[in-house]
């Protein structure tokens, strides 16, 4: 007769094949030796959220996870040796939550269907986004930045040859690559012209100069390919490209092809992934936005997201298509409200200034100031009031520090400088130790283009790289000071505490993002993928490991590398998972007497 337990069991799960009921007893021995075997001090807690509860501190969540590691488990199937299938060709491309016609059935319209809805397509199918059949190993930076190859990114011929930005017609297209610069770097002098225009009307003498008139970083929505975005970083500034999701010919796909920040968005009903007073600069040169739409609602939304005393650059023909009205006229009536000043205006280009005084919108009255912060602005939908003028980052982008951030600036953040530098030590001598793993073998022989020569450092095959679980942007700090030739997209979880402010306070790139729901970007985007802790948070979230790691190997480009940090239980579940996505994958003990473990991977080339 079998026992009462035996029955609780089976009422539970129901009847298993004995090899489940293995996968759950092993799953338990795990955490069970991690409980018992785990050092009272762990070094990494410095670099984790102290005001988050271990997740193994109580037997109600304990067994909560193992049964939760168990059904990730069963999802696998019975045969753990069972490999997943390629995806179709058609989702080559794929960009989960973007599709337009879904969207349309679920009843939303006027330019909603085009937004973000993750909600409308829940079921996820399990296989694996085959790279396009012309898909080519990325040429070396810095090289990289300015010749792509065509196979890489969904771009004809025809949508090339048509298009009319001076970025791209301005391209060279050979028979396979595609570069963004010519003999006699006409591009590149186009790109510098403008860039010093600009300058000079918010009156610096050159754009070298940005930085020192407090513009560290930009969003530049509607990025053509990137060209402007590439300048502005070889002048330390940090530029991020924001465009709409495009089917064919999408600027994010080729600006990241390019090497370059990037992500997907726009502005039709939702607000974007930043919190209040984000960036120094707004840029938009022929963006597609018609910003007096809406009762200029999008344009709330620039200065909700602009910093005290940054910049509006639009750069624009001077009528909409159709219209006898100037584009700028409406404009010109709508930004004195915001208590915006029109600084300068040279032939198509409109620069405005943000207000440094956040008693001028309560002043006007034209606009009701937002109730509370906007701490998580994560998707919500576009609102009619003026936000940021109440919290202390109400600082004038002039009167922040050029280089690190202040004992001051970091008490805004409520973050010691004593945290900070801590925080800093452990990223430094983590880096060190990611590199001497991945060193021989990120530098070997890649695919490169005739007449290169082979790689040195840091001009490696990794550009950039994606922080799953940012915290301060630590990992970031420590490439550069490492002086790493990368660019790192810090990403803090919804969830999570928002430490995205001091993130992009340091002028680094940075989202919020939840990672229960795919990542706005398109496949094979990134050369490395960074998660520290993230496993544990997903797991006290009661999210999908398997929708992660599916998602991980999406937006990682073949022969591209990802390191996950965590806790025993989640590392070997997540190993269990990845091999079955065909990732070489090996897990290292830290040998510092804690549980905590390294799961370095690398996704294959797979070729059908």
């Amino acid at each position: 007769m079998r026992s009462s337990w035996y029955n609780k069991l089976l009422l539970t799960f129901g009847p298993r094949p004995p090899l489940n009921w293995l996968l759950l007893f092993l799953v338990i021995v795990l955490v069970l030796v991690a409980l018992l075997g785990s050092s009272p001090f762990n070094p990494l807690d410095s670099v984790t959220d102290p005001t988050r509860p271990d997740i193994y501190s109580s037997y109600r969540r304990l067994k909560e996870q193992a049964v939760n590691d168990y059904l990730e488990l069963r999802k696998l199937g019975t045969s753990p040796s069972k490999d997943f299938d390629l995806c179709g060709k058609e989702r080559e491309n794929y960009v989960p939550c973007y599709n337009s016609s879904a969207n349309l059935l679920a009843g939303f319209k006027d330019g909603e269907d085009l937004d973000r809805h993750c909600e409308v397509s829940r079921d996820r199918e399990y296989c694996l986004v085959r790279p396009p059949k012309d898909y080519k190993i990325p040429l070396t930076w810095p090289s990289g930045r300015d010749v792509i190859w065509s196979g890489n990114v969904k771009l004809s011929k025809d949508q090339f040859l048509s298009s009319g930005s001076m970025t791209k017609r301005l391209m060279l297209l050979e028979e396979n690559q595609i570069s963004f610069h010519s003999d006699d770097e006409m591009v590149v002098d186009g790109v510098k012209d403008y860039s010093h225009q600009i300058a000079e009307m918010i009156g610096l003498g050159s754009d070298t100069e940005f930085r020192d008139a407090g513009v560290h970083n930009v969003l530049d929505i509607g990025c053509g390919f990137g060209s402007f975005g590439a300048h502005l970083l070889s002048l330390k500034v940090m530029a991020v490209c924001m465009a709409a999701y495009e089917s064919t010919g999408s600027q994010v796909q080729v600006a990241l092809e390019r090497g370059l920040p990037a992500v997907i968005g726009n502005f039709i009903s939702k607000q974007i992934p930043f919190p209040s007073l984000s960036y120094d600069m707004i840029h938009c040169t022929q963006c597609g936005i018609f910003w007096d739409d809406k009762d200029g609602m999008f344009l709330i939304e620039v200065d909700r997201v602009l910093k005290p005393g940054g910049y509006f650059v639009l750069t624009s023909p001077r009528r909409r298509q159709g219209s006898k009205r100037a584009i700028a006229t409406p404009l010109e009536e709508f930004t004195p409200k915001l208590c915006w000043n029109l600084l300068a205006q040279q032939d198509e280009t409109f620069i405005w200034q943000k207000t440094t005084d956040a008693k001028c919108y309560s002043s006007k009255q034209t606009f009701p100031l937002c109730n509370g912060e906007d701490g998580q602005s994560y998707y919500k939908p576009l609102a009619q009031c003026i936000s940021g003028t109440g919290t202390k980052r109400w600082i004038p982008i002039q009167n922040r520090s050029s280089g690190s951030l202040s004992s001051a600036e970091l008490a805004i953040h409520g973050i010691s400088p004593e945290d900070l530098f801590q925080d800093s030590e452990y990223w430094r001598s983590a880096l060190r130790n990611y590199w001497s793993l991945l060193s021989p073998l990120i530098f070997s022989d890649h695919p490169k283009r005739p007449g290169d020569e082979d790689p040195m450092p840091p001009y490696n095959m990794v550009r950039n790289v994606m922080d799953m679980n940012a915290r301060y942007g630590g990992l970031n700090t420590a490439l550069l000071e490492a002086r790493k030739s990368v660019w790192v997209m810090n990403v803090v979880p919804v969830g999570q505490h928002n430490t995205l402010p001091v993130i992009l306070d340091q002028a680094f790139a940075g989202v919020l993002h939840n990672w229960c729901e795919p990542f706005p970007t398109y496949p094979r985007t990134y050369d490395m993928l960074h998660a520290n802790g993230l496993l544990s948070h997903l797991a006290s979230e009661r999210c999908s490991m398997l929708d992660l790691i599916f998602e991980m190997d999406r937006i990682l480009r073949p022969e591209g590398w990802v390191i996950i940090s965590d806790k025993v239980g989640q590392i070997e579940i997540a190993r269990t998972l990845v091999t079955q996505l065909r990732w070489e994958a090996r897990v290292i003990d830290l040998q510092d007497g804690s549980e905590q473990r390294l799961l370095v991977c690398q996704k294959p080339f797979l070729r059908k």
